[in-house]
């Protein structure tokens, strides 16, 4: 979405619009929300949904309400719940009555549902088909109602690779079976799987279907209806028109999205819905396996240290194998040989036996054996930690921090030249996979400006070419920035996505602020800059460097190119230094507030300018020097900042220690 709630909302609005984690807090417990369907009424969009519930741990469908075009969504809460597992809500009208088609197969039926009270309170209507179809789907065409679903109870039907077609002069059936029934029983990442409601465009007729092959529900696919009668049925595929993301486990929808739902506005303006997943279907119980596994190889070699140690003394013990200790006669060990208890006693032996060999082999006072118990412990540690991290670690996504329940995001900027494109490269390789940037901006001050090619993005990326080199561009007016949040960050600065999520997050409760990662202290007399250090024995900052900080854009950039902030713009060009230090001056004066800064500790920050050698400020103390200098000048035009403080650890969540 591009949708602006107010001229005063620190976003556009973003995907995910509705999560398990909205509908939690509404007080709508949910493990998963997935099978979106749209129902608009006049200026209301209703959404339909499937929601696990984590009790019962089986499907109910939910439905929320938006009255601003699908920004934001009111939970109403659930619709239809019966004892069996419900999911896929087709919700249509006929005759001005509206109806539901949910998929619970689980029953051994399809059944459709009544509205008494639109949208919350439905009865059943009738069976429609007593088959246990999944995912059904029924439009209009040609003068007749059509049937989609897929029967997975018979044997020699392909689970996700079925589809039946019926038929009728009603929605309310009877239903007849199409006589090439099933249409499809193939691969499953064909997309014979319903994966939403069909729907007419430009006198055209679309199915939509589920690709599986990877996973369940690994992608949409779209196919336009070429031929559909009582005895024939011809469909082709066709592009789908929507990107997927290449952010990977950091996109809402990276690893699968198997539904859509088109609906066209009043307005005349189309809207669609679709779900997705950061992870594959069974996710969890894969990296429990994994762990799980890690975890036994790590006991395994315990085990063999303590073999070769010699604190083990045999890996079986041969009163745990079962076999008889009473005298045998030659009939009774011709009984035994294929006994089953002698062979595992026999393996029990073999299996103590090669201890002697393993420890012969490798002895411990001899180099090789210690390289080979150093080996053992390094593989051991390494084991543990994927193991514990695969168990205990989560999916490895970076996901964004909600705020009052939805996402939004923002616009990466960064100031750079010829010589540092190495840092830059690496800078957007990483970024541009963080879940909330929409575009990477690249103020291009001096040297031959590369291409957007040259770049491993996963968002657009634009090099916006300067006729001169100043650090007063980084702050130029730009009318192509699509988003109000910019996140002001140096091309040498490094951190994880999840502190740059944790950033963007605190800025949106306080747009009006500069938010950012580097606190500094200005105090003293004469006034002087000091940094992160100085403001920490102090309890206090009243500065944030806007190398890696968040600003408004639209506010920002306009009240530093203002008349107010020109003699600031000179001195900054005449120092080559203090671009931020003006900033935060121009912020100061415009608030009344106590500070107009916010500080967020990153987990960790690397400078990769050191690595490539091409570092701005190498001198630290001539840097500061001249910044303390700027401080000065500033304080004579726009008033000291000395009197304004912020402390660290203010804030209940722990981001500001």
């Amino acid at each position: 979405m591009n949708i602006w709630k107010n001229k005063t909302a620190a976003w556009p609005v973003a995907n995910p619009v509705i999560t398990c984690a909205s509908l939690s807090d509404a007080g709508f417990p949910s493990n998963f929300v997935a099978d979106p369907f749209l129902y608009i009424q006049g200026d209301i969009i209703y959404l339909f949904y499937e929601m696990k519930n984590p009790i019962t741990m089986q499907g109910d469908i939910g439905v929320s309400q938006s009255t601003d075009n699908g920004s934001t969504w009111q939970q109403l809460g659930i619709a239809l719940n019966e004892d069996w597992h419900l999911s896929y809500p087709y919700v249509f009208d006929f005759n001005g009555i509206i109806y539901m088609l949910p998929e619970g197969s689980e029953k051994g039926d399809l059944r459709l549902y009544r509205a008494t009270d639109f949208p919350l309170k439905w009865t059943l209507e009738k069976i429609m088909i007593e088959r246990p179809l999944v995912d059904s789907s029924i439009v209009p065409h040609d003068g007749k109602f059509w049937l989609f679903g897929s029967d997975h109870s018979g044997i020699s039907n392909t689970k996700n690779g079925q589809l039946e077609l019926w038929y009728g002069s009603s929605p309310l059936g009877p239903w007849k079976p199409h006589k090439k029934n099933p249409i499809y029983n193939t691969d499953m990442a064909l997309g014979a799987r319903s994966g939403g409601r069909p729907f007419a465009y430009n006198g055209n007729l679309y199915r939509i279907g589920q690709d599986c092959g990877e996973t369940y529900g690994r992608k949409t696919r779209v196919f336009k209806v070429e031929i559909l009668t009582i005895d024939e049925f011809k469909e082709v595929e066709v592009p789908l028109g929507i990107e997927e993301s290449m952010k990977g486990k950091n996109a809402w929808n990276g690893a699968r999205n198997h539904h859509l739902d088109v609906q066209q506005l009043g307005t005349g303006d189309w809207i669609a819905v679709l779900d997705g997943d950061r992870v594959p279907s069974g996710d969890k119980i894969h990296r429990f396996v994994l762990g799980s596994g890690s975890i036994l190889a790590v006991s395994i070699l315990i085990v063999l240290f303590g073999i070769l140690l010699g604190v083990v003394k045999c890996i079986v013990p041969l009163s745990w194998c079962p076999h008889s200790m009473g005298k045998r006669s030659d009939e009774f060990l011709a009984w035994e040989r294929p006994n089953l208890s002698s062979k595992v006693r026999l393996f029990c032996s073999r299996l103590n036996r090669a201890i002697l060999v393993l420890r012969a082999r490798v002895r411990p006072n001899m180099c090789t054996g210690t390289v080979v118990l150093t080996l053992m412990v390094l593989v051991a540690v390494t084991l543990t930690c994927a193991g514990v991290s695969y168990i205990y670690g989560g999916s490895g996504a970076e996901e964004p921090y909600p705020f009052e329940g939805h996402y939004s995001q923002f616009t990466m900027l960064t100031m750079t030249f010829d010589a540092r494109l190495w840092n830059l490269k690496m800078y957007v390789k990483h970024y541009s996979r963080c879940s909330s940037v929409r575009e990477i901006v690249v103020v291009w001050n001096k040297g031959i400006p590369p291409e957007p090619s040259d770049f491993d993005s996963a968002v657009p990326i634009r090099i916006r070419v300067e006729e001169k080199n100043s650090l007063n561009n980084r702050f130029k007016v730009d009318p192509q920035i699509k988003t109000r949040a910019v996140l002001e960050l140096d091309d040498d600065i490094m951190m994880a996505c999840d502190d740059v999520e944790r950033g963007f997050r605190v800025w949106r409760e306080h747009p009006e602020r500069i938010v950012g990662f580097y606190p500094r202290f200005a105090s003293g007399s004469p006034l002087t800059y000091r940094a992160e250090k100085h403001a920490r024995k102090h309890n206090g900052y009243n500065m944030i460097l806007t190398g890696a900080a968040f600003i408004d854009a639209r506010v920002a950039f306009e009240r530093y190119w203002s008349e107010e902030a020109a003699p600031g713009r000179v001195i900054v060009d005449r120092f080559f230094n203090c671009e931020d230090v003006l900033m935060n001056y121009l912020y100061a004066n415009a608030t009344t507030s106590p500070s107009a800064v916010e500080y967020v500790r990153p987990a960790w920050a690397i400078d990769t300018s050191k690595f490539s050698g091409v570092a701005i400020s190498r001198n630290t103390q001539a840097h500061y020097g001249v910044r303390s200098k700027c401080l000065r000048k500033f304080a004579d035009m726009y008033g000291s900042l000395s009197h304004r403080k912020m402390e660290f650890s203010r804030r209940k969540d722990g981001w500001d220690v």
